[in-house]
């Protein structure tokens, strides 16, 4: 803020003069003064000052216990269902993929490289699902359809329309254009296999140059019981997974990936006994308060942002009327409450989460993650507006002003640097991408460089390329290098240089005092502007509010 450096030419330049004899305007300038006092107050000032209890504050300490234990009950109970997910999608791999391992290749789970792999690979697939409930521990079974019946397992196969490859004459005649095979839907599987070719139900799929690739779906459901020892309702799910034979590379690795999707939803027909209602009712309850304490703090937020407003109006319409000037910049963002804002955003947000987790609990919806977004960015709000009573403390405040010294200058900075950074990611990807994981993708690549300026995964980064290629193996030790070099101990070392500046000059102000505008030398009702040139706050023979005798910066209540 402008305020924690000089102050600006208008609010110095030109001193006005206060009347000095008792007349209507002077009741009317000292009525002023006491609001603007009263309005700069913190809650305990405000308190002591007219009896009045700070109910805005009280309100703000109840919505932080009530918030963050709503987020606490609901995160423990979606950890259950991420839980559950994660954990069905690594029994279905293990159930449907033969010969995996517990982990993916990179971004598939496991990959072949002979026609016999193949063959045994789609073989075990439709074997696994014929005999499904032969073979899950889990409550896991087959989906219904619309008839009622079991929905059926659907092979698909894609090839290129027509080629013929001769590698061995270095030559080929191919029709790019694809052609989609018939679809089979299986129900009841009648597979003949053999060393050649694979037929399911009378669809051949002969391996040939020409394939692309082979996909299989399928839909099962299950039932989520983990969510009873949390005393809540389980959940039933529908996995719709796709398995996919991928040799679009046609290079002798044909890949071999494994897709589920998962969707919760409340179950039909369900009975339970024991607490999970009665306990689903509490946590309606429960809510239902945390709304209410939401809504009662927005709307003291917003009116103490109105009144703010008004007593701004009247304090430049004071100012316009009797010194005809208007007042600065800096005097009036004073009156602009950001915290205020910021409280009411996260309001909103717990408002909208709340009703969204007593959708969840009443299974009338089933997405958690949204919900979790809501609840997690309010509850993030919440405790960063807690910075905000910290401030009444000067120990505490200079966090608050370094970062608001700090930020315009951090924030060019960051523009400037941005552009060398935007810079490294393109050339890394185009160059290294081909050669090293790290590098595959512009979203990797600006992870790697991210984690290269803390100082981290430094040595895996250089080890981990290959060296296959010399010339792009001495390009990357110059790329590496240079990034290295420039971003640690140049952009990094300005970085915090700029921060420390602002944390000095933030200190060197409390220490010797905050250059004061308008708006302070007219609650301390100064009329010798000489007197206070160097911002100094000695001298001063009132009593004034917190803001002017502590931190120029409070923002209270």
């Amino acid at each position: 803020m402008a305020y924690l450096m000089h102050s600006s030419a208008n609010c110095n330049n030109r001193q006005p003069r206060w009347p000095s004899t008792l007349t209507p305007d002077v009741i009317k300038e000292d009525t002023l003064r006491d609001d603007l006092r009263y309005y700069f107050m913190s809650p305990c000032e405000k308190y002591r000052s007219r009896r009045i209890l700070p109910w805005k504050l009280g309100v703000q300490i109840l919505k932080i216990i009530m918030i963050t234990t709503q987020l606490i009950l609901f995160g423990l109970n979606n950890q259950l269902v991420v839980s559950y997910q994660e954990e069905n999608r690594m029994a279905l791999k293990n159930l449907f993929l033969k010969d995996y391992s517990g982990m993916d290749e990179d971004d598939y789970s496991i990959s072949v490289y002979t026609q016999q792999g193949v063959y045994d690979s789609l073989f075990y697939v439709l074997d696994q699902y014929s005999q499904l409930g032969n073979l899950s521990v889990g409550p896991i079974g087959y989906a219904d359809d619309e008839t009622g019946g079991v929905r059926p397992l659907v092979v698909c196969k894609r090839y290129y329309k027509r080629g013929t490859l001769e590698p061995s004459d270095d030559a080929y005649d191919i029709d790019a254009e694809l052609e989609h095979g018939v679809c089979v839907c299986v129900n009841n599987l009648f597979i003949h296999f053999s060393f050649h070719h694979v037929t399911v139900n009378g669809l051949s799929f002969l391996l040939c140059s020409r394939l692309v690739d082979v996909e299989i779906t399928f839909h099962l459901k299950g039932i989520n019981l983990q969510s009873v020892r949390a005393r809540e309702l389980p959940d039933c799910y529908a996995f719709s997974v796709t398995i996919t034979l991928d040799n679009q590379g046609h290079s002798g690795k044909m890949k071999i990936f494994m897709d589920i999707d998962s969707v919760s939803s409340a179950c039909l027909e369900w009975k339970i006994s024991g607490t999970a209602q009665k306990n689903t009712q509490y946590l309606l309850v429960f809510d239902v308060f945390v709304i209410m304490i939401c809504i009662a703090s927005a709307v003291l937020c917003t009116r103490s942002i109105v009144l703010a407003v008004r007593l701004l109006q009247r304090f430049t319409r004071f100012f316009q009327e009797n010194y005809n000037r208007k007042l600065c910049d800096e005097d009036q963002s004073e009156f602009l409450n950001g915290w205020y804002l910021l409280i009411i955003v996260s309001d909103l947000l717990a408002i909208v989460g709340s009703i969204l987790k007593m959708e969840i609990q009443a299974k009338s919806l089933t997405n958690y993650d949204v919900c979790s977004i809501f609840l997690g960015t309010s509850t993030l709000m919440v405790w960063f507006g807690v910075i905000r009573y910290l401030g009444y403390f000067e120990k505490y405040n200079v966090l608050i002003l370094t970062m608001k010294a700090a930020f315009p200058k951090v924030l060019r900075f960051c523009c400037c640097a941005g552009m060398i950074y935007l810079g490294y990611t393109f050339c890394g990807w185009i160059v290294l991408g081909p050669y090293h994981e790290k590098f595959e993708s512009l979203s990797r690549v600006a992870e790697c460089l991210f984690s290269l300026l803390n100082g981290d995964d430094m040595f895996s980064t250089f080890a981990q390329l290959k060296d296959k290629n010399a010339v792009v193996w001495f390009f990357s030790r110059a790329y590496l290098y240079s990034f290295i070099s420039l971003f640690i101990y140049m952009v990094l070392s300005l970085f915090i240089a700029l921060i420390t500046d602002a944390y000095d000059t933030i200190k060197n102000y409390q220490k010797n005092g905050f250059p004061l505008t308008d708006l302070h030398k007219f609650l301390r009702e100064l009329s010798d502007f000489d007197s206070v040139e160097d911002g100094s706050q000695t001298g001063v023979g009132f009593n004034p509010l917190c803001c002017c005798q502590r931190y120029v910066s409070n923002r209270l209540e």
